[in-house]
């Protein structure tokens, strides 16, 4: 479909979602549909909820941040379990500022602006429409003209609390306009958008002495003073504030610690009474979602302000740290570059990987039960196995450390590094050790780096470079080993009869000269060592292969090279073990024979097809791998 037929049908539905009648019209709405009525909390909550929820492990995963916010899954569980779903059910949490705080880059403001463009679009489905009274500049609640002395009758009748006064100006519109019949004042459906300034507002601290507090408020329009004869006459006010407009959805409070005390005191009675004051009017009723961010260093500054104690009570601080897993910190950098104009640029296989392996290194403390190094926690945290670890032991990490993740390296400084390097040599391929090189450059220009800290990282970049060393051997490897895969299954073979001997106590029968002979234990361990199978779990892990190849006999199929991960490792490792000379002539020799020179073509060909190298970084790592086996 062509961008101007999707544009006229955009144009068509926004048409075809338009809806405008009288209150008692509205009320026919709210007995098929109660759920129109609720609270600016709610329908943030079921706008999640509705997105999706995915149980694993006792754990919740809300789709609606998926693709979006990564390696905060912990962080946004409880975010929407204590704050959101507490507010929905009109707790008392839904009377407080929802205060998000951790790092620069952290992902607070991605967080908010999710929850801005997610109320944009659910307000035009179904589940999360909203009506207000027409022409109305703060979109108020229809529910505000009934009296308060009918509001119980109500509530028996449509089982639906109303919260909130009647505005002045609609007030007078009532009166003035529809001679106080409630049940005639015009209601309409409208759609919350933060361009539009329709229930969605942003509030950002500037020079506090010429900005107004009108910015939150509104203000009066002096113009129209002669026409109506007072400063108290509503249709002489502006109800243009933020916080005007934000009602019924969500107010943005961005730097909110730094703003003049002034502006956040208005805050207290919107919190807690759900109304403000505003010109010389009685306290205006307002819903809205108040959210804010800041870092850890001005919330401490503005709690041990003792002036400032009424408003931290009504605060509920959500620490949002920076992610603590490689595999995420991945997927964040991915994002970036997507966004970015370096897309087109090669990135080689791992680049990504070992500059998240670095980045997390930093974010991560040394545990001080001593039996865990920062590289181990970091691949546990990250969901891999380390042996002789578990599930309770990584439970046991995440508890050590509070505020694990509220410091280290953000991800803007490393995709700013790989956009460095990239455009100052001109590179249309980058590989990890590119980035890493750019990633140690720039270091010395970063000023808010201490010098023990800056020690401490130059430290996790030679860790980081060890751990693409081992990855860098373990893909050649297994491009080799490819070109031996006839080898390689050989090999297996050879393997599994003996170890179908060793478990049912035979002996096999030489194929040349027929004589019988033992289980040949040196081939076995030889193997086995590849993957760290200690002399007494030798017998288990044996025994462990024969039930599976027993297993696969019962289903009718085939036990082959790949049915065992662990022992096509094994297999793998130890077949590069023995052609460990020959990759080393083959990936370092200056003038490769006809022999060679294939075998290196197969290679690259297939680091290429299947590894998602170019033959720039292909040969690059054949180099690298070379030089590391000639050391």
């Amino acid at each position: 479909m062509k961008i101007i037929d999707k544009i006229q049908r955009h144009r068509e539905e926004e048409e075809r979602l338009k809806w405008e009648g009288t209150f008692a019209q509205y009320l026919d709405i709210l007995r098929e549909r109660p759920e129109v009525a609720q609270t600016a909390h709610s329908r943030i909550y079921n706008m999640i909820k509705d997105a999706g929820v995915v149980e694993e492990g006792g754990k919740k995963r809300y789709l609606f941040f998926e693709d979006q916010i990564f390696g905060l899954e912990e962080a946004i569980e409880r975010l929407v379990e204590e704050y959101f779903h507490s507010a929905a059910k009109r707790l008392d949490v839904k009377k407080r500022i929802l205060l998000l705080m951790g790092p620069v880059s952290g992902g607070k403001s991605t967080l908010v602006t999710l929850l801005k463009r997610g109320l944009e679009k659910y307000t035009r489905t179904d589940r999360g429409a909203v009506y207000a009274i027409k022409d109305c500049p703060m979109h108020e609640d229809p529910l505000h003209l009934i009296p308060h002395h009918m509001r119980g009758d109500f509530f028996k009748e449509f089982g639906i609390r109303i919260e909130g006064n009647l505005s002045p100006l609609n007030m007078m519109r009532l009166e003035k306009d529809y001679g106080g019949r409630i049940e005639d004042v015009m209601v309409e459906r409208i759609f919350l958008s933060e361009d539009r300034r329709v229930g969605v507002g942003t509030f950002s601290p500037s020079d506090p002495k010429s900005q107004d507090i009108a910015d939150l408020t509104g203000s009066i329009d002096f113009s129209t003073i002669a026409e109506f004869g007072s400063e108290s006459d509503p249709r002489a006010y502006r109800f243009d504030g933020e916080l005007n407009k934000a009602n019924r959805g969500l107010m943005e409070f961005q730097e909110m610690l730094k703003c003049d005390e002034k502006f956040l005191w208005h805050l207290l009675s919107l919190t807690q009474e759900g109304n403000f004051k505003a010109g010389r009017f009685a306290l205006i009723s307002a819903d809205e979602m108040i959210v804010a961010h800041t870092n850890e260093a001005e919330y401490k500054s503005f709690i041990s302000n003792k002036k400032n104690e009424a408003l931290h009570s009504r605060i509920i601080v959500m620490p949002i740290p920076y992610n603590l897993k490689v595999s995420e910190e991945e997927r964040i950098y991915k994002k970036m570059i997507l966004e970015s104009d370096i897309a087109d640029v090669h990135i080689a296989p791992h680049a990504l990987k070992i500059a998240a392996t670095f980045t997390i290194l930093t974010r991560l403390k040394e545990s001080e039960k001593g039996h865990v190094d920062v590289l181990k926690k970091m691949k546990l945290y990250d969901g891999q196995n380390v042996e002789g670890f578990n599930t309770q032991d990584v439970i046991e990490l995440k508890k050590e450390f509070a505020d694990e993740g509220m410091n280290g390296i953000d991800p803007r400084y490393v995709i700013n590094r790989i956009s460095s390097a990239i455009i100052r040599k001109e590179l249309t391929s980058i590989n990890a050790l590119d980035v890493l090189r750019s990633i140690k450059d720039g270091l010395s220009q970063h000023a808010s780096i201490s010098q023990d800290d800056k020690e401490k990282y130059l430290n996790y970049i030679s860790l980081a470079r060890k751990e693409y060393d081992e990855m860098a051997k373990k893909e050649v490897q297994k491009a080799f080993v490819y070109s031996y895969e006839e080898s390689a299954k050989t090999l297996m073979d050879n393997y599994l009869d003996n170890v179908e001997a060793y478990c049912n106590k035979n002996k096999l029968r030489d194929p040349l000269t027929g004589e019988e002979m033992s289980p040949d234990e040196k081939l076995m361990r030889s193997i086995e060592e590849q993957i760290g199978i200690s002399e007494n779990a030798k017998k288990a892990f044996r025994e462990e292969i024969l039930i599976r190849i027993s297993a696969y006999a019962r289903k009718g199929k085939k036990f082959d090279y790949h049915s065992h991960d662990r022992l096509r490792e094994a297999i793998q490792k130890k077949l590069f073990a023995d052609l460990k000379d020959v990759v080393k002539i083959t990936t370092s020799t200056k003038t490769p024979d006809e022999n060679q020179l294939k075998k290196i073509n197969e290679v690259i060909a297939r680091l290429i097809d299947e590894y998602g190298y170019n033959s720039t970084s292909a040969n690059d790592l054949l180099k690298y791998v070379g030089s590391l086996l000639n050391r």
